[in-house]
């Protein structure tokens, strides 16, 4: 409607009783403020009766769409002030008591001292104040030690004041942190685990890779998980498998490895655990080698159920481990540079199986 808030209180009563079953409502709040605004100056609001004053809050209320209560506030609103306006949310704030030159301030005594504990750092602070009568300290002089470290929290003071804290390396008992010395005397492993990949909801199977430094002599199982109860079988398996008596197990730091359960299978049989140095990659250089060229080789990258754990860890034990260490020629071995494989050893190859007669290491099959 155009001028509606031009109409006098003739013209507003007939308008309320001809549109009760019509329904107004205004657009956005600036435009209803200033249109009641409007209203209630024309009509001299101050100066009306009590019963043209409510005649005039209809009229407001059907022509903007609020309710009651609030067309009530609004004219109280314009009653105090004069005006109304669309009132601006302003959160409460408490009064800024340590300034920008505060911070900068604390900022220069940590770098001075180092960044000491809060009691220590307040001590130092009042001292300034009261012992030696710097001014620029009198705020500080009193600051609590919970709101110095809210201090140390605040950007300006980390622009100022940078503290770096090394990293501190976790006190962890288990196994010793060095390259194992065999001096060439089989049975002194190197362990590694190769995750066969996730998928959303379902694990994927853990190879479990170990290799004798010396001989080259590798066992590989399967497992569905990688935590110490799973683990624990797995790895007892493995051991009874090797031909000969495992004196060392050298690992990396995962805690796969690196755990009560593992130690304490190890410190039964007797056999000395040793763990990777930090920044020494080639501490477990030799079976990380090895999962690429053997385990990636023949299982792949892609994606495999921890589901089928059990049966890969039959084939592992039946056919695999045994092609590994008896018929897989060792190109680092001098028996295997010199010796072509016979028709014997292909045969072999192909139907993955042992070939009783020749049950010794890094050798090439030369039945006749």
């Amino acid at each position: 409607m155009h001028e509606a808030e031009k109409l006098n209180l003739q013209q507003i009563a007939a308008f309320l009783n001809a549109s009760q079953t019509i329904r107004f409502e205004g657009q956005t709040q600036t435009q209803v403020y200033r249109w009641i605004e409007q209203v209630l100056c024309q009509q001299n609001y101050h100066q009306l009766g009590r019963g043209e004053r409510g005649l005039v809050r209809r009229y407001l209320e059907k022509m903007t769409g609020r309710s009651r209560a609030q067309v009530t506030r609004l004219i109280a609103r314009y009653r105090r002030r004069g005006k109304i306006e669309v009132l601006v949310y302003r959160r409460h704030r408490f009064p800024q008591r340590y300034t920008r030159a505060d911070v900068e301030l604390l900022a220069g005594v940590d770098e001075a001292h180092e960044t000491l504990s809060g009691p220590a750092t307040r001590r130092v602070l009042e001292r300034e104040y009261q012992h030696y009568g710097k001014a620029e300290y009198q705020r500080l002089a009193s600051i609590s030690v919970a709101h110095l470290y809210n201090l140390r929290q605040q950007p300006r003071y980390r622009e100022r004041r940078l503290h770096y804290v090394t990293t501190k390396p976790t006190a962890v008992t288990i196994g010793e942190r060095r390259r194992p010395d065999p001096q060439g005397q089989p049975g002194y492993l190197r362990v590694d685990s190769v995750h066969q990949g996730d998928q959303p909801g379902a694990k994927g199977v853990f190879h479990i890779n170990a290799v004798d430094q010396v001989t080259q002599w590798q066992i590989v199982s399967a497992s569905a998980r990688l935590s110490e109860a799973w683990l624990e079988p797995v790895l007892a398996a493995m051991i009874r498998q090797f031909p000969f008596r495992i004196l060392g197990f050298h690992s990396d730091n995962g805690s796969e490895f690196i755990n009560a359960v593992v130690a304490r299978l190890l410190n039964k049989l007797l056999i000395e655990q040793t763990k990777s140095r930090p920044r020494h990659s080639n501490d477990n250089g030799l079976v990380e080698t090895k999962n690429g060229a053997v385990i990636r080789k023949h299982m792949g990258y892609g994606y495999i159920h921890a589901a089928h754990a059990e049966r890969i860890q039959q084939f592992y034990t039946a056919d695999f481990n045994p092609y590994l260490n008896y018929h897989r020629r060792n190109p680092t071995s001098p028996s295997t540079r010199r010796a072509a494989p016979t028709a014997c050893t292909a045969a072999i190859r192909r139907r993955w199986k042992p070939c009783w007669p020749c049950l010794s290491p890094r050798s090439i099959c030369v039945l006749d």
